[in-house]
């Protein structure tokens, strides 16, 4: 929560891989500020070796217009929730799915979306407390908006079906 806003909230969003992830969820009604960055590693240099992060969309939004379990519903539309370190064709533990967040109600209300799911028994997705982040580097920033005929993992039709 903002200190001057207090509806404006913050949330990291790992979905495999970042450039679909931010792509879909800069055009979410609530959504402010969404970038490109890496969760819960350990290393400041993206010039490092990898060191367990995780790629995210750290994702500013608010509350009198978003609620957490409605973020979700958006999130999983462009998730496969039962697959493990894997989105599409991206492999490997920093395209797992996840959300982490400072805020620990926020963590909560993702676990009872979660949970009140039917197949929440077979749902992968990581729900931790951010520990650390590190922005982007710029050529990841928006990369789709950018370069819009980049590939994604996210077909076209649910990668943009919000935009406005």
């Amino acid at each position: 929560m903002n200190k001057e806003n207090p509806h404006l909230n913050e949330i990291y969003l790992a979905g495999g891989c970042l450039w679909g992830v931010q792509e879909f969820v800069r055009h979410l009604p609530g959504v402010t500020f969404t970038e490109a960055g890496r969760a819960n590693g350990r290393e400041c240099n993206l010039n490092a070796e990898y060191d367990g992060y995780a790629e995210c969309v750290r994702t500013r939004f608010s509350s009198t217009e978003l609620s957490i379990p409605e973020l979700m519903s958006y999130f999983f539309e462009i998730i496969d929730p039962y697959s493990l370190n894997r989105q599409g064709p991206d492999i490997g533990l920093k395209y797992r799915t996840g959300v982490y967040s400072k805020n620990p109600s926020h963590l909560t209300e993702v676990r009872e979306f979660i949970d009140a799911r039917e197949d929440s028994n077979r749902i992968v997705v990581e729900v931790l407390p951010l520990l650390f982040y590190v922005r982007s580097a710029e050529e990841h920033q928006d990369r789709l908006t950018k370069h819009p005929m980049e590939k994604c993992h996210i077909p076209k039709k649910i990668l943009l079906k919000h935009k406005c």
